[in-house]
């Protein structure tokens, strides 16, 4: 993988989830399946999508006329700010966020197949190459995009949220193949329904996917009567492009309720949320962002790091940062006042772990107070050095503390930690920790590590420090099917690939009427290697017999199949 200054910040936890870009295994229909579509969106959206976005076409270095590399992409999307990966389909929704935070565009490697050429329900090299990466070239939309994943990977998920993704990969793979049959897909459905019904209350994760959806991939700008295209999944899908301008897709201002809108990727979307400038899109952001755990903390924070049942932080208002899997908080007038963790915890201040606080010591968990001692006016965090020796809060010094919230410790003080000029952690020895006459830690467990902070000011999903902590994202078990083409059709791609190169190297135009004679005798299904022989015989003005029988050809094909009607239309179309 070719790095630069972009992409060398990426972090270990999310460079497993990178893939070589399998160039050399795209076929010549794979790349006629491209330029077929970029054709077509440089035509049409040039009128629909928003002006950025043929510029941007242009800045981020996309050609039209074959896949590009990501190499190449990143060449120039470095110039902008940004750089490119490739990947395995879908990818855990929080890691997707993640990369965007980093200011890289994770593309699906894979590229569709013909017979999903309109639109597929799988992240492919169309949706993410040429719908995301042209509109991030406008530089108020790219921050809007870093801040979205810097929000949205913070976001709590439930156990059920996983088992969804799951679910829309699975299905996503097998529709992509072309190979699979009609009970592997319904099978899949199925499951996935199934998944969607059961997924109860949702989570922080659902419903900034989908204000994700309703603005990264589906988003409209402008008018409510009138308005473009910027969503990638719009942008990357010639038939939707067209479909969702149409009345009888209602049309709706975007709001933070956007974010309660469910959204099918199998089916086409019968709302859309106009936006309308990219300026809104922060305003909304940062609404939705207020409802969140990150910036609430307090109980309901905590209770949304238990219900997750993962790693997550928790932040005091001291700046402490207490990282692991959260299991239980005590609460009182609606406030927490003691947290627990079980398994292996980690403490940390400023997003970087505290020397002798990694999850291998507090290995079994953690449990602190939370809130005000009961005979200090100030909080402890807000005690300068000198004052905390003023009232007793010294090493090597005996103390007994009564909580407001009645949490009660005695112990003796081993260490004082104190980072950026406040109090976060203290050490004890022979501790006695108590609750409502119920023991939280006794002296006969060793040192008692107790936070410092009269509040939890924040709580998010994953680890305050994921290097340290070994926060890793396992790539999917299940793979993107590599399609085994059986000897007929790779014959046809051979016609393709002769096509193509006589359009490159604009030469032996004369050989065009036998490959169309081979095509129409081995593979009369295909239309778009048909389509590709009439543009070069029309282009050298070759009117002859084979430039009509061609066309004669896709007309016939028209008619037959209502499924390629408008793609042949278009094809026709471009060509005239």
């Amino acid at each position: 993988m070719e790095m630069n200054e972009i992409l060398e910040k990426l972090p270990a936890h999310l460079m497993s989830l990178v893939i070589d870009q399998p160039y050399d295994e795209y076929s010549a229909q794979d790349h006629a399946v491209w330029r077929y579509v970029m054709r077509q969106n440089v035509k049409y959206l040039g009128k629909v999508a928003h002006g950025s976005y043929l510029e941007g076409l242009k800045k981020t270095g996309i050609s039209i006329d074959k896949i590009p590399s990501m190499y190449g992409m990143n060449r120039i999307l470095r110039d902008i700010g940004w750089a490119a990966v490739a990947v395995d389909g879908f990818i855990p929704p929080s890691a997707f966020m993640a990369f965007q935070a980093y200011n890289i565009l994770v593309i699906a490697a894979d590229i569709r197949p013909i017979g999903q050429l309109g639109y597929t329900p799988a992240p492919d090299i169309i949706h993410e190459a040429a719908g995301h990466a042209p509109i991030i070239a406008d530089k108020v939309y790219a921050e809007f995009l870093k801040r979205f994943g810097e929000i949205g990977s913070k976001a709590f998920l439930s156990p059920q949220d996983y088992k969804l993704y799951e679910a829309i990969r699975h299905l996503s793979i097998i529709k992509a193949d072309p190979y699979s049959s009609k009970e592997e897909i319904e099978k899949a459905e199925k499951h996935l329904s199934e998944c969607a019904e059961n997924i109860g209350e949702p989570s922080e994760l659902a419903k900034i996917r989908s204000l994700h959806w309703w603005t990264v991939e589906y988003g409209l700008i402008g008018g409510i009567e009138n308005p473009k295209i910027y969503g990638a999944g719009l942008l990357s899908s010639i038939s939707e492009s067209a479909n969702c301008l149409k009345p009888q897709v209602k049309k709706l201002p975007l709001t933070v309720e956007a974010a309660g809108f469910n959204f099918d990727i199998t089916e086409p979307q019968p709302q859309l949320f106009v936006t309308p400038d990219f300026d809104t899109l922060n305003k909304v952001l940062d609404e939705f962002a207020e409802t969140m755990a990150i910036r609430r903390g307090g109980l309901y924070g905590l209770k949304q790091a238990i219900r997750s049942e993962n790693t997550a932080t928790c932040v005091y208002s001291s700046g402490l940062e207490v990282s692991g899997t959260f299991t239980r908080v005590l609460e009182w007038n609606g406030e927490p006042v003691y947290l627990q963790t079980t398994g292996p915890t980690s403490l940390n201040f400023q997003g970087r772990e505290l020397e002798g606080h990694a999850k291998t010591y507090h290995s079994q968990g953690f449990g602190s107070p939370v809130g005000k001692i009961r005979y200090l006016s100030v909080a402890l965090e807000d005690f300068s050095e000198e004052e905390l020796g003023q009232v007793g809060i010294t090493v090597g010094d005996c103390v007994n503390l009564d909580f407001e919230s009645g949490v009660h410790l005695t112990g003796l003080i081993q260490q004082l930690t104190i980072r950026g000029g406040r109090l976060i952690l203290v050490s004890f020895t022979n501790c006695l920790v108590s609750y409502e006459g119920k023991v939280l830690f006794e002296p006969s467990w060793g040192v008692y590590d107790m936070a410092v902070g009269k509040t939890i000011t924040s709580a998010y999903s994953g680890p305050a420090d994921p290097e340290a902590f070994g926060l890793s994202y396992p790539a999917p078990s299940e793979k993107t099917h590599r399609i085994a083409h059986d000897e007929k059709t790779l014959k046809l791609h051979a016609i393709y690939q002769k096509v193509c190169d006589i359009r490159e190297n604009n030469c032996s135009y004369a050989v065009l009427p036998s490959l169309w004679e081979e095509l129409k005798s081995e593979h009369p299904g295909d239309w778009l290697c048909a389509l590709e022989i009439l543009e070069m015989l029309k282009l050298k003005k070759i009117e002859d017999g084979t430039s009509k029988e061609v066309t004669q050809h896709l007309l016939s094909r028209q008619d037959a199949d209502p499924a390629l009607s408008k793609l042949i239309a278009d094809g026709l179309e471009l060509l005239a």
